[in-house]
């Protein structure tokens, strides 16, 4: 137990961490808009780098841990991000769009790592019928790792002041370059700070023993034994797709993960282009909006122990259905009030449908875990639908968050039918 206390404490930080990574993300966006002079849709492409690695990479991920451990996973997945994070060095003299992007993506390949091991290990270490509010609990610290992205470090990258060639002062110090360089280098601090923590805990968790977990197959049907077994001796099993809860699951995750980044992404361009807050004021809402977030998931946790996680799942859904609808129909700080509640009901939706999803599914778990992992590739192209849409409707911006409205659908979706796929899965 104490072992499982250790390894749980370890494996927290991790959430906090990729967290850092992926919220610092529409900071990024809205300090490229500057420094590399970009719109809003040409901008949301920082979002397609840093999530097309989680489409590309969990299933060699997953066979790197199938043929090893999750504690090598996560110690490879550290030291990735961890040179993506000192590689904005070199980024800084290099000014280029398509090196940040390859940045990104190399962080990302990082992280990615950490999601695919991390997730499935915290729903083995202990009871299984209470691996939900587990994984909702180590998901907590991802919230707290999304706050202090949003209300502190953000703070750290965005200077408050938005010039173009036309506005910039004639005195300003170097002009326009003077103004460029000293953008581009508040972009490399916390990503340096981020990669110096990375290393320090790949150190520690290299020394640390930690247990090693067999997933258990007897959670699962006589009737998928032979199944269970056959992908023991596979690498990546794709078979596991077989499983209606879990298809299901892997497309609930791309619609959810999807709408999440298209407002997380563009929050702060919403609040500073098209509401007009300058950008002091919107990081702070910002770092509310993470708060929320934060709250959400802890009060999430606590609720679960009275209601079943699918009902929770379903009634989140259909309060942030209606919430987007409100913010598509009203905009302005009535949507922007609507948002900050809207990420205290997402809180819950992704730890919650991804250990739904790998329910009973023993060996294949990992498998599983893959295929929800690259079903974040959701973030790679709906946030930028989203952008397009904005920018195209200038005058009528806010219509773009129906998007997100018909992804948190397919959330309420699978919340509602889960027990019906479960009992199809393994009937």
């Amino acid at each position: 137990m104490k072992k499982n206390t250790i390894a749980l404490s370890l494996i927290f930080c991790l959430f906090f961490l990729w967290a850092i990574s992926s919220n610092l993300l529409p900071t990024m966006i809205r300090q490229l808009m500057k420094t590399c002079e970009l719109n809003t849709f040409e901008a949301s492409f920082t979002e397609s780098a840093y999530w097309l690695a989680y489409f590309i990479c969990p299933i060699p991920i997953a066979m790197f841990m199938k043929r090893y451990s999750y504690r090598s996973g996560i110690i490879v997945g550290l030291l990735l991000a961890a040179t993506g994070g000192l590689l904005f060095l070199p980024a800084a003299m290099v000014k280029s769009y398509a090196v940040y992007l390859g940045i990104f993506f190399i962080i990302a390949t990082g992280m990615c790592f950490l999601e695919t091991a991390a997730n499935p290990y915290v729903t083995a270490l202990g009871d299984p019928e209470t691996a939900t509010r587990r994984l909702n609990l180590a998901q907590s610290f991802n919230g707290l790792g999304a706050f202090v992205a949003a209300m502190f470090l953000s703070k750290l990258v965005l200077s408050g002041t938005t010039y173009t060639r036309d506005t910039i002062p004639v005195d300003y110090p170097g002009g326009w370059e003077g103004y460029i360089n000293t953008e581009t280098d508040a972009m490399k601090l916390p990503y340096l700070i981020l990669a110096i923590i990375l290393i320090l805990v790949a150190v520690v968790l290299a020394l640390q023993k930690l247990p090693k977990v067999e997933e258990d197959e007897s959670h699962t049907s006589e009737s998928t034994s032979d199944t269970q077994s056959s992908a023991k001796k596979k690498l990546i099993d794709f078979s596991t797709l077989r499983h209606p809860h879990l298809l299901w699951g892997v497309i609930a995750q791309f619609f959810y993960n999807g709408g999440q980044t298209a407002i997380n992404s563009l929050f702060l361009v919403y609040c500073c282009t098209y509401v007009g807050i300058d950008e002091g004021t919107a990081t702070t809402f910002f770092g509310l909006y993470m708060l929320a977030f934060l709250a959400g998931r802890w009060i999430g946790t606590l609720l679960m122990a009275r209601f079943a996680p699918e009902k929770m799942l379903l009634v989140y859904a259909i309060a942030n259905i209606i919430l987007c609808a409100v913010v598509s129909f009203l905009g302005g700080m009535a949507g922007m009030y609507c948002m900050l509640a809207i990420s205290f009901f997402m809180s819950i939706m992704y730890p919650t449908q991804f250990s739904l999803a790998i329910t009973g599914l023993g060996s294949q778990t990992k498998s599983g875990s893959a295929f929800l992992v690259m079903a974040i590739v959701g973030n790679a192209c709906v946030p930028q639908l989203t952008a397009y849409i904005m920018h195209q409707n200038e005058h009528i911006y806010q219509i773009a968050y129906i998007i997100p409205m018909i992804c948190f659908a397919f959330c309420a979706f699978y919340g509602w039918r889960f027990r019906t796929l479960l009992k199809s899965s393994f009937k």
